[in-house]
């Protein structure tokens, strides 16, 4: 009878600390999803201010390495397939980072290959908005544990998401300065 309760209380810690643990990815792949939109949505999306009304776009800075520099995509549109953002489905250059188990950035080069140490894989899509496209982009932000990512599917609906996925959707509008 003990040995039926010790296992018993043995699964139930079993499934106790697999839940915390996807938990923990959860709430650590919102954060890190988070901090690239903020990224993101602080490039530079406005008009002139020289009084011509023209529309700016940051179409240089690169943000899938460890420091940003001018030798990127900026907020240009993603590579798009019919049935959703490919550089949501896969690793597309310029548009995907790789983060470590604190968040830390270790893609270096900017490649699309994870580096040894990557525990997460952290991708974004950039699309200007259908009813709107001059003047809005919708921006998605995907992170995902690196480890798993070789699990998912990708279904004809696109991408099928894992639980400790997190994924962010925001819209940016072009404002004046």
């Amino acid at each position: 009878m003990l040995a039926v309760v010790s296992l018993g209380v043995a699964q139930m810690f079993a499934l106790s600390t697999e839940k915390n643990l996807a938990a923990k990815h959860q709430v650590s792949t919102t954060t890190m999803a988070t901090q690239k939109m903020e990224q993101l949505r602080g490039l530079t999306f406005s008009y002139d201010g020289g009084g011509l009304g023209l529309p700016v776009t940051d179409t240089t800075t690169n943000l899938t390495l460890c420091t940003p520099d001018t030798t990127g995509h900026g907020l240009d549109p993603s590579p798009a397939t019919p049935t959703a953002n490919a550089s949501l489905e896969s690793n597309t250059r310029g548009y995907v980072d790789f983060l470590d188990g604190r968040g830390t950035c270790v893609s270096a080069s900017g490649g699309t290959t994870a580096p040894s140490g990557s525990v997460y894989t952290r991708r974004w899509a950039i699309q200007p908005l259908p009813t709107n496209p001059n003047n809005s982009l919708v921006l998605t932000v995907l992170v995902t544990p690196t480890a798993k990512e070789s699990r998912r599917t990708i279904s004809s609906d696109g991408r099928t998401r894992l639980v400790e996925d997190a994924m962010l959707i925001s819209v940016r509008t072009r404002k004046a300065p």
